[in-house]
C-alpha cells in the first residue's frame, strides 16, 4: 500500500495534535456533482453504480480533483447487507430505497444468515482495493455501514418510513425478536467492516441514520449496545496504523455521554447543538465530527465562510474535531459553494490549534 501522504484526518480522530482541522463531506461523492450525474447515468442505475467498481472507485475520486479535502469515503450504500441477505435491494425514482423481499415474520429473521463479504459482497471489497490503488496515499479511505438498528428498520418497513410503525412495533411487541435481529445484524456489520479494512479502509464510520426516532431509553436498548459490540470486535490496527471508528447518530444529542460507552474514537454531530455543548460533554474522551447545517451551502459565500468560522470558534482550540456537515450535503447545493465551504476551514482554522 501507499504512503499515506496527507493523514491529518486520522490524526484527529486520535486526537493527536494537527496543523489545521481537517475536512470532509458526508455524501461527498454525489449528485450535486454533475460529472457524478454523467456516471450514474453511464451506469445505468444506482446499484449497477454501486456493484461496478472501477466506476464506484471514480465517483469516490471526483470531489477530491475538485476540492482540498482530507479524506476519501468509499461510494457504496449503507444497505448492500440487507441486499447481500437476500432482501432483494433496489431504488425507486423519487422513493428511495426500497426491498424487493422485505421481513415480515419471526420465520424471515431465524433464516437471516451473515453474509461473506468476500463473496456475497465482493463488488465492495473490490472497490475498497481499486480506490486505494488510485489514491495513491493522497488521503486515507473511510469505509462504513448502516448500524443494526438503522438497516433493522429498511428491512421491517421496506425502505423509508415516516412513522417506524412495523419497527417500532417489533420492538415493543416482541422485543426478543428485536434483539434477534439485531445481533444477526451486529454481527454481519462487523464482519463487514473489518473486510473493509482488510482490503485497504484506513477508518470506517457506522451511520446510525435513524437512532434518533428512538426515546433515549429505547436508544440505550435498542442501538446502542450493538454498535459497542460491533467496535469491540473491529479491527484495530491495519498497515501499522490505528484504524480509528467514527460513530454518527442523527438527532442523539442528548445522549451523547451515554455514547461514548461504544467506544468509538469519535462521534458524529447534526447542527441542532452546539460543538462546544458537546466538547464539554465528552471533555477529552473523545473526538467529534460536524456539524453545520448542510443548507448553509444554499447562502452566499460571505455567509459560509462566516458559519465556518462560527462552527471552529464553537469547537475552540485545540485537537479532536473533524469538520462535517450536521449530515450529508444536499443534491440541490451549488459545487462552487462547497469550494467556498472547504476552502474557508483550510483558511480559518489553523490560528485554533497553533
Amino acid at each position: 500500500m501507499n504512503t499515506l501522504q496527507n493523514d491529518k484526518f486520522l490524526r484527529a480522530l486520535l486526537r493527536q495534535p494537527v496543523e489545521s482541522t481537517p475536512v470532509w463531506m458526508m455524501r461527498q461523492a454525489g449528485r450535486y456533482l454533475p460529472e457524478y450525474r454523467a456516471i450514474r447515468q453511464q451506469a445505468g442505475s444506482f446499484m449497477d453504480l454501486c456493484k461496478n467498481p472501477e466506476l464506484a472507485c471514480e465517483v469516490t475520486l471526483q470531489p477530491l480533483r475538485r476540492y482540498r479535502l482530507d479524506a476519501a469515503i468509499l461510494f457504496s450504500d449503507i444497505l448492500t447487507i440487507p441486499d447481500a441477505m437476500g432482501l432483494g435491494l433496489y431504488f425507486s425514482e423519487g422513493e428511495g430505497p426500497r426491498f424487493h423481499k422485505p421481513i415480515v415474520s419471526a420465520k424471515d429473521i431465524q433464516a437471516l444468515t451473515v453474509p461473506d463479504p468476500e463473496s456475497a459482497l465482493s463488488y465492495v471489497m473490490e472497490a475498497v482495493r481499486t480506490i486505494r490503488k488510485e489514491l495513491q496515499g493522497r488521503v486515507p479511505l473511510i469505509g462504513f455501514s448502516g448500524s443494526p438498528w438503522t438497516l433493522a428498520t429498511y428491512m421491517l418497513e421496506g425502505g423509508s418510513s415516516k412513522d417506524f410503525a412495523r419497527s417500532k412495533a417489533l420492538l415493543f411487541d416482541q422485543p426478543r425478536l428485536m434483539h434477534q435481529l439485531l445481533d444477526t445484524l451486529a454481527d454481519a456489520v462487523s464482519s463487514y467492516l473489518n473486510a473493509q479494512i482488510a482490503a485497504g479502509a484506513q477508518a470506517v464510520m457506522i451511520f446510525d441514520t435513524w437512532g434518533g426516532v428512538l426515546t433515549p431509553r429505547d436508544y440505550n436498548d435498542f442501538s446502542l449496545p450493538y454498535m459497542q459490540k460491533i467496535v469491540a470486535n473491529l479491527t484495530k490496527e491495519a498497515e501499522n496504523r490505528t484504524v480509528p471508528s467514527i460513530v454518527f447518530s442523527k438527532g442523539i444529542g442528548h445522549s451523547l455521554v451515554e455514547m461514548m460507552r461504544i467506544g468509538a474514537n469519535a462521534l458524529g454531530v447534526d447542527w441542532t447543538m452546539n460543538l462546544s455543548d458537546a466538547r464539554q460533554m465528552v471533555g477529552d474522551k473523545v473526538a467529534l465530527q460536524g456539524n453545520m447545517d448542510p443548507c448553509i451551502l444554499y447562502a452566499s459565500a460571505e455567509r459560509i465562510q462566516q458559519e465556518v468560522q462560527t462552527v471552529l470558534a464553537s469547537y475552540g482550540r485545540g485537537n479532536g474535531h473533524i469538520f462535517n456537515l450536521g449530515h450529508g450535503i444536499h443534491p440541490a447545493v451549488d459545487p462552487e459553494k462547497v469550494k467556498v465551504f472547504i476552502d474557508a476551514v483550510h483558511e480559518y482554522s489553523p490560528k485554533y490549534h497553533i
